[in-house]
């Protein structure tokens, strides 16, 4: 199966990193040098419409210009466990009911930013890889590896039996996230923007993690959150 992705920054690292690119749609009058000599020196099929058409076939932002890819790979779960390197302390990220395409592709973002060795997501409930996920994430969607697994209770337990620990971000019945233990193998459970961990992943967790809320406000944007999570166990793992 194949899709289209769009945004300059997108098609511009797909085309910079060689990615295999069956044609590249672009707006009437958009004028881009540098995109341009690398669509020409790919030798990709360019196909010029105009904007009124290109809007009504995509969703979102596309800044006049898509690039038709194949489906974005996902992989089982046993395949992150042996995608991690050697003597590396294993690190993923789980995500909970996360339905914003923003977020997910904020958080890939992050975790290729700080060398997270996968995500994990359900088959249900939950964003997929979408255009706008690929578009937000500034290519990190080909650099971090996404697990779709069916059920994410039975997938910590398994992970537990593999030695990892699962902590989760929630209020309740939490520790301050400068307190957490992260120099282990370990998941990162973040949940959905409006309700956050479900109660059945939660209680399979080892622990739950918090970040102080001095304001009014009572919870962070999840990417914010998990990204905020990331940094701290990387400055634990990595100390100056």
């Amino acid at each position: 199966m194949t899709q289209y992705v769009y945004g300059k920054n997108v098609v511009k690292q797909l085309l910079q990193e060689d990615k295999k690119i069956y044609e590249i749609l672009m707006a009437e009058g958009m004028r881009d040098t540098a995109l341009e000599k690398l669509i020409k020196e790919h030798k990709i099929t360019c196909k010029i419409l105009p904007r009124k058409k290109m809007d009504g076939m995509l969703q979102g932002n596309h800044q006049g210009i898509a690039a038709k890819i194949d489906d974005y790979k996902t992989y089982e779960l046993l395949e992150l466990l042996e995608s991690i390197p050697k003597g590396k302390m294993p690190l993923f990220v789980m995500l909970d009911g996360l339905e914003d395409p923003h977020n997910l592709g904020a958080i890939l973002r992050t975790c290729d930013c700080v060398g997270v060795d996968g995500v994990i997501i359900g088959k249900h409930r939950n964003v997929g890889l979408t255009p706008t996920v690929a578009k937000v994430s500034t290519g990190a969607i080909d650099t971090v590896k996404v697990a779709m697994v069916t059920n994410l209770a039975q997938s910590i337990k398994y992970l537990k039996k593999q030695g990892f620990w699962v902590v989760g971000a929630d209020f309740e019945n939490s520790r301050d996230y400068r307190e957490g233990q992260y120099d282990v193998p370990l998941v990162i459970v973040v949940g959905s923007e409006g309700f956050g961990i479900s109660s059945l992943v939660k209680k399979n967790c080892d622990y739950c993690v918090r970040l102080p809320m001095e304001g009014v406000v009572t919870s962070l944007n999840a990417s914010v959150a998990c990204g905020i999570l990331l940094y701290e166990i990387y400055n634990q793992r990595h100390p100056l």
